[in-house]
């Protein structure tokens, strides 16, 4: 059996104590395989971004287990784990976390910057990214010079500058208008598709989520329900029940 690249084995997750504590998760098991696409969706508080930053090593469950590639993450020394942040996983949250003052291709290639890179493999690699977002033009560009679609394009560039095995994606469409959204997505789908990438949601927004091979479901702390996508219909295959019922 494929050992998953990553899983949740029975988590919890608590904040404070007493009186005042929330229980953010109550028990989450979920294996992700690498090259899935999966959407976890549920509302605000639902624990659905406390699940992503534990999946993503960002924070520690209160109890069981969360494992790369079968390896118990508590087990991982400091190092590993800071490491493993920086060239395994990319990140694209819905806030763009972008440095106003510095240059697109310095935002980009801040994350080669951490793991030691030296100037000019930053700076090919930073331009590569760039182009493979249709952005080299705007690599002197100041990252408030950008609309919010560019910028998000950008954080997307910073995210796959070290090639990483996960993206990890926080309602990356939220701040965008439809169209750019939609642009967005599709940029996010092909990468997944062309490069084997594992992409990993988080969103409310059910059409983003159906794009995903797999929908998560969580609510008040508890997965609920899993389901797979249907891939669409090829033009000789039968109908469907749902489509003749339609």
């Amino acid at each position: 059996m494929t050992v998953p690249i990553l899983a949740a084995r029975d988590i919890h997750k608590s904040y404070g104590r007493g009186a005042t504590r929330f229980d953010a998760l109550k028990g989450v098991s979920l294996d992700i395989q690498q090259g899935e696409s999966v959407a976890i969706v549920g509302k605000s508080g639902s624990g659905k971004s406390t699940l992503m930053h534990l999946l993503a090593l960002l924070d520690n469950p209160s109890s069981g287990a969360v494992e790369l590639s079968g390896r118990d993450a508590i087990n991982l020394s400091g190092r590993v784990v800071n490491q493993t942040r920086n060239e395994t996983f990319g990140f694209v949250f819905q806030q763009f976390f972008l440095t106003p003052g510095t240059s697109v291709l310095d935002n980009v290639t801040l994350p080669l910057q951490i793991a030691g890179i030296r100037g000019a493999e930053r700076k090919r690699r930073g331009m590569a990214a760039l182009e493979q977002l249709e952005l080299a033009d705007k690599a002197h560009n100041k990252a408030t010079d950008l609309s919010g679609g560019q910028k998000q394009r950008v954080v997307i560039a910073r995210a796959l500058v070290n090639n990483p095995s996960v993206i990890f994606a926080d309602e990356p469409t939220g701040n965008l208008d439809s169209a750019t959204g939609k642009v967005v997505e599709d940029i996010l789908f092909s990468l997944q598709k062309e490069k084997g990438i594992t992409l990993i949601i988080v969103t409310h927004d059910e059409e983003l989520a159906a794009r995903c091979d797999r929908r998560v479901y969580i609510r008040d702390g508890l997965i609920t329900d899993s389901l797979h996508s249907t891939p669409p219909a090829t033009p000789d295959a039968a109908p469907t029940a749902t489509e003749v019922r339609a």
